[in-house]
């Protein structure tokens, strides 16, 4: 019976598709794609397999929930539906349905896409309780009751995102997807890490570990393709937003591209810097004697919590919320702005040094020191690496000119540098053609009352965050208040680095995980395992490989020689919002003594947006599918490794 209403749905849509004078192969493709997914849901083996193995079932519901639905709607089957019948009789027997007030005001209220996303995730949720589902599986006309339940639901999900008659802005969308992939991420992450058979009918079939096995298989089914799923239309619908019309461009003087007109406000973001930096300052004072003298116990010690969980969550916070803050209040900037009375600073950086080779260096001996040594329990060293960081500061920038240590050296700030790529402030100038007449260029050499750039970046040429401070020196250079703090233009996938460049952002990305994963009970679990057999350097030397082995990958599966370094960049957002996640937590749980229940939901949302946001760039930057494929590879692995992640008990450092 299912096969002939298949069929017979397949031959009315084809007959009405054959009737339109603008049919579109591709919304046949797409129907009749919707149609051979309930075909393989309901009359193909796996509908009798979904007895037996809870994998076979859970790929079943995705099909039926997910696959299904948004494929047939994409084939906006109402209108062929309709020319497939005679028109006398479409009109006598459908009219008075379709036209009728009550049942169109019901119709809109159902695909209204609030109440459309709570009848989709109560039939998804309530259809998985154990009580229901052993329901269907006993009863043949439940078990139908639950397949109809996820496929109209299912429609009444997708129908307000394809057919778009609920007048809903399109960004809407995008929260819309994002919490129905939380629902997905935490119901499928019940089935993996429950540790509990949920539903003891598959035991009665085969071994309890056997269909505790099945069990984990159909939540990882669940989890990753259904959050692609959602990601992808989430992605798509972003990509169709930030892609400008193809209209002429108006001059960059009539637009509206200010967060902050800095020279015409009162001065206050512009005097704002020094007392930043002297805070920042006497805070870095505290965390160094509190370190050297206080207790040994890092939860009780500020060199122990500052540092290692307010600043991080803090400064990773800002630069997504607003851009580079804390490179703007550096205390080491202005230790050395100080020192620089008495030092000479007079020599040119060495030409051979000009890249980012050194942070690199520095930054991966950071994500390896960190475990090995648990820098994030041990105060007093915190201590003396922060005074190493000024003295360093002191010894680079009062020898060279410039600003050396920040550009060639400081890890902290090529962290910084490229989280701020996708910051949503830039400092640029306002119209071109002021630059273009301009013969003092004061933002580069400086004036009698203010230094230039530090860090030579010449604003009409410059594009994005990188390499910026963020210390504003230009704009108070400008003569013709030409520079200004603006809305980010430049997107990721505009920065096609260099070699070292691309090197750091995939360390920054795998660096996330490495550094999340490092705090979860399994990889404690199997650190302690590893110390017991091969000796205390077994784990550290375990996430140095990891991170050679992660970030050689992509550059293994590129297609060409320099496309690793093309791709570098969009991986940045989800390697951010992993970073943000992970750190909300330990921000979270050391200011509130504990783990709130909405804290593990805020953080899937967070790195959700963030892999939204890395797929964008992907296919931004995609010159054609086979050499992006990789990348898009490689994102899905992130995402999916992130959120076990996430999702994992973390041990919550720096509390009593």
């Amino acid at each position: 019976m299912k096969l002939f209403f298949i069929l017979l749905a397949a031959f009315l849509y084809f007959r009405g598709w054959l009737r339109d004078s603008q049919r579109r192969p591709s919304q046949l493709a797409a129907f009749l794609g919707g149609l051979l997914a309930l075909f393989i849901a309901l009359v193909s083996p796996l509908n009798t397999l979904d007895a037996f193995y809870l994998s076979a079932h859970m790929t079943q519901h995705l099909l039926l929930i997910m696959v299904a639905p948004a494929l047939i709607l994409l084939g906006h089957p109402l209108i062929p539906f309709l020319r497939a019948f005679p028109k006398p009789f479409a009109r006598e027997a459908f009219g008075p349905f379709l036209t009728s007030p009550a049942l169109r005001g019901i119709g809109r209220g159902l695909i209204y896409p609030p109440i459309a996303w709570l009848l989709f995730t109560i039939s998804t949720v309530s259809w998985h309780i154990p009580a229901l589902y052993q329901l269907a599986l006993h009863f043949p006309l439940w078990h139908d009751v639950q397949h109809a339940c996820f496929f109209w639901t299912g429609i009444l999900f997708w129908w307000p995102v394809i057919e778009n008659d609920s007048h809903w802005p399109r960004w809407a969308f995008i929260p819309y997807f994002l919490l129905a992939d939380i629902v997905n991420t935490a119901l499928s992450a019940f089935f993996v890490f429950s540790g509990a058979l949920l539903y003891p009918d598959y035991a009665l079939l085969s071994s309890i570990p056997a269909a505790q096995h099945d069990q984990t298989l159909a939540g990882l089914i669940m989890w990753v393709p259904g959050s692609l799923i959602y990601l992808v239309p989430a992605a798509v619908i972003g990509a169709r937003i930030l892609t400008p019309a193809h209209a002429p461009e108006p001059k960059r003087s009539k637009t509206k591209l200010q967060l902050i007109q800095i020279n015409r406000a009162p001065g206050a973001v512009l005097r704002a810097r020094r007392p930043l930096q002297i805070v920042m300052l006497a805070l870095a004072v505290i965390v160094i004697f509190h370190g050297l003298t206080g207790p040994r116990l890092a939860a009780l010690n500020l060199a122990g919590i500052l540092p290692w969980t307010y600043w991080r969550a803090l400064s990773i916070g800002a630069l997504l919320i607003v851009g580079n803050v804390f490179c703007m209040a550096c205390p080491f900037t202005l230790a050395r702005d100080v020192a620089r009375r008495v030092l000479p600073a007079t020599r040119s950086w060495p030409r051979i040094l000009r890249n980012k080779w050194i942070p690199v260096t520095l930054f991966a001996l950071y994500l390896w020191a960190y475990e090995a040594f648990a820098l994030w329990n041990r105060p007093f060293t915190t201590a003396l690496i922060v005074v190493g960081y000024f003295m360093a500061a002191i010894a680079i920038d009062g020898t060279f000119r410039g600003a050396s240590f920040c550009k060639y050296v400081c890890p902290i700030g090529q962290f910084h540098f490229v989280a701020s790529t996708i910051s949503p402030a830039e400092i640029r100038v306002r119209d071109q053609e002021v630059c273009a007449n301009c013969r003092t260029f004061d933002c580069i050499r400086g004036n009698t009352r203010q230094r230039g750039c530090e860090l030579q970046l010449f604003q009409p040429e410059k594009r994005g965050n990188l390499d910026c401070t963020f210390c504003l020196d230009c704009v108070r250079a400008c003569p013709h208040s030409n520079v200004i703090v603006a809305h980010r233009t430049a997107s990721v996938s505009t920065l096609v680095g260099r070699r070292d460049v691309a090197v750091f952002a995939l360390l920054f990305v795998f660096g996330a995980l490495a550094n999340a994963a490092g705090m979860t009970a399994p990889v404690m679990t199997l650190e302690h395992s590893l110390h017991a057999r091969l000796g205390a350097n077994a784990m550290p030397l375990v996430i140095l490989a990891f991170l050679i082995v992660t970030t050689g990958i992509p550059i293994v599966l590129a297609t060409r020689v320099r496309d690793w370094r093309r791709y570098a960049f969009p991986l940045v957002p989800v390697g951010a919002s992993l970073w943000a996640a992970h750190l909300l937590f330990h921000f979270v749980t050391v200011s509130t003594g504990g783990v709130p229940a909405w804290l593990t939901p805020a953080q899937l949302l967070v790195f959700d947006a963030g892999a939204i946001a890395a797929l964008f760039s992907i296919w931004q930057v995609s010159p054609r599918l086979a050499s992006a494929a990789p990348w898009l590879v490689t994102a899905c692995i992130i995402y999916g490794a992130g959120a076990w992640t996430l999702l994992q008990p973390m041990q919550m450092r720096g509390m009593r």
